[in-house]
């Protein structure tokens, strides 16, 4: 298991019981029009009270160090307040991990959430929070994101390490699905949360999170010891993503890895012989077309 269960020392004193979660949080209001002093702090206070929630809430009955919580970026941008207290724009979420032996951490998923449209209010800032009842909309969705962030970072310790994580996710997007809120439908969109969950537990990207395990645990942690043995799982998974692309198009769940991995997939390819820079670049540009020219250093 990734986590230490318990750690006792000589003194017989032990690890402290931290929250999971290490998220750094962004809040952008620039582009909301005349706002005055007050309606700045509204925006102090938010970001304060996702703060809390995020890095406050315990999900698991795991022991982590400090040193082992998981690390995230949440960037919020705000575009629209149509009316007091209402607030429309978009989102940002990263899930970080270190990779073993190394000072590097690795962008395990980065996932655009477009539809971030929440209310909040003074007595918001309490984030009232119950997984098996929807209370509103704001901790609907950071709730969603803690058990996301928990999913893919066990996937990536252990195979398919994340299902429980993922149920509970998948249950939050239920509730607020038949809440009515917008971001959670099943129909429109399939980009937004629901089909972010929905593509985890689905049978035909199976191979993809059971290649999480292999990309992170096998490739890159012991890619200073073994490069070749690395590029080959990585190459294995880039051919599971082209065959996976073709039964599930357009998935955001394959995106957001990917998002996440371009440029660590050149770097990764890089001291590569000729013919693996050709192969990787044609598999890579195949899965991801929209950085083709990013890919194409490793050809030129």
């Amino acid at each position: 298991m990734k986590k230490l269960v318990l750690l006792v020392l000589l003194t017989g004193s032990f690890v402290s019981n931290a929250q999971e979660i290490n998220c750094n949080v962004t809040i952008v209001s620039d582009q909301l029009q005349s706002q005055q002093a007050s309606e700045k702090q509204v925006f102090v206070d938010m970001k304060t009270a996702i703060s809390d929630f995020m890095n406050g809430k315990r999900w698991t009955s795991d022991i982590y160090s400090q040193e082992e919580r998981i690390k995230c970026n949440l960037i919020i941008t705000f575009t629209k307040s149509p009316q007091q207290n209402v607030y429309q724009g978009n989102a940002q979420f990263q899930v970080i991990r270190p990779v073993y032996n190394t000072t590097y951490e690795t962008i395990v998923l980065s996932y655009v959430d477009r539809n971030f449209n929440i209310s909040f209010t003074p007595e918001d800032r309490q984030m009232n929070f119950n997984e098996q009842t929807f209370t509103n909309n704001l901790t609907s969705i950071l709730g969603f994101y803690s058990l996301i962030a928990l999913t893919v970072d066990y996937d990536s310790f252990g195979k398919l390490g994340g299902n429980p994580y993922l149920t509970r996710a998948y249950n939050i997007a239920n509730l607020a699905s038949s809440a009515g809120q917008g971001g959670w439908e099943q129909s429109g969109d399939q980009r937004n949360r629901y089909w972010l969950v929905e593509n985890l537990q689905n049978q035909q990207l199976l191979a993809f999170r059971e290649g999480m395990y292999n990309y992170h645990r096998i490739a890159l942690d012991n890619f200073t010891i073994d490069p070749v043995g690395g590029r080959k799982q990585v190459m294995d998974l880039l051919t599971s993503i082209k065959a996976m692309q073709q039964l599930k198009t357009n998935s955001v769940l394959l995106t957001s890895f990917m998002n996440a991995k371009n440029q660590e997939m050149v770097n990764i390819f890089s001291e590569a012989t000729k013919d693996e820079k050709q192969k990787a670049f044609t598999l890579l540009s195949a899965v991801d077309p929209s950085k083709t020219e990013l890919y194409r250093k490793l050809v030129k």
